[in-house]
């Protein structure tokens, strides 16, 4: 199956394989052009409805069997996006805010590959400690709390700027599938000088190397954080909602 994002792959097979096993291995309750539901019984219990709309417009939901029944859906009834989130309001079944997922298309993997990425770029370990910690006390909490970079990490790639530590990468393989999730912070007085942009690019390639690749997620509302991807070389793949921690049901 290619992606369906445009006629042609645009995405390594890895990334549309991963998320059409997430939402189509289980059983199809009802599909049209435009919207799809499955019912798949192996979801874990934070993620039991998972709704994903690819950037082309078409929408997938995939729901366990006991929340089938608890939101009243059936073989076969007709059914639309809408009518599908309004059976969820109604049953208290509330989503946590949409993610955007980025991805490298196949054609910016192979740019970033061949790139030599100047600055003071490099990959940090334990050793870094001391300068880790000396960076994430600079940052205010709510940043460290949206970025999650985390030394401990399985990947972590710092730009310095006078020997100082100013912007880091971090990843970690995400969900048992050869995807690398990365988070990135940015001191605030350091930011709109590029260091984002390469450590991004300085891990991606790193994760490339290690056979993964890279996924940059961010809420719908963080422009800053959405502006980053796209210049760091990422392609929008689609839209992903999961059951809210505070969801009654």
């Amino acid at each position: 199956m290619t992606d369906q994002v445009g006629s042609t792959p645009v995405f390594s097979q890895t990334i549309p394989d991963f998320w059409w096993e997430q939402f189509l291995s289980g059983e199809v309750l009802y599909s049209d052009e435009s919207f799809t539901v499955a019912i798949n019984p192996a979801l874990d219990e934070d993620r039991r409805v998972m709704v994903l709309e690819t950037s082309d417009g078409r929408v997938m939901a995939v729901v366990t069997p006991a929340l089938v029944d608890k939101i009243g859906l059936s073989q076969q009834q007709f059914l639309t996006e809408s009518i599908f989130r309004q059976k969820l309001n109604e049953a208290g079944v509330t989503l946590h805010g949409a993610d955007y997922l980025f991805y490298f298309s196949k054609a910016e993997k192979n740019v970033l590959l061949q790139e030599n990425l100047e600055g003071d770029l490099r990959r940090l370990t334990v050793q870094d400690e001391a300068v880790f910690s000396a960076f994430a006390s600079s940052a205010s909490e709510k940043d460290l709390d949206d970025a999650y970079v985390e030394l401990d990490h399985w990947a972590v790639f710092g730009s310095f700027e006078q020997n100082r530590l100013v912007s880091a990468a971090s990843m970690y393989p995400w969900k048992d599938a050869y995807i690398a999730d990365l988070g990135v912070l940015t001191l605030t007085s350091f930011r709109g000088r590029g260091h984002a942009r390469k450590v991004v690019r300085s891990i991606s390639k790193y994760a490339y190397g290690q056979g993964y690749e890279p996924q940059y997620r961010c809420q719908l509302d963080n422009h800053t954080s959405t502006a980053l991807a796209k210049a760091a070389g990422f392609t929008l793949f689609g839209k992903w909602e999961v059951i809210s921690p505070d969801s009654a049901n």
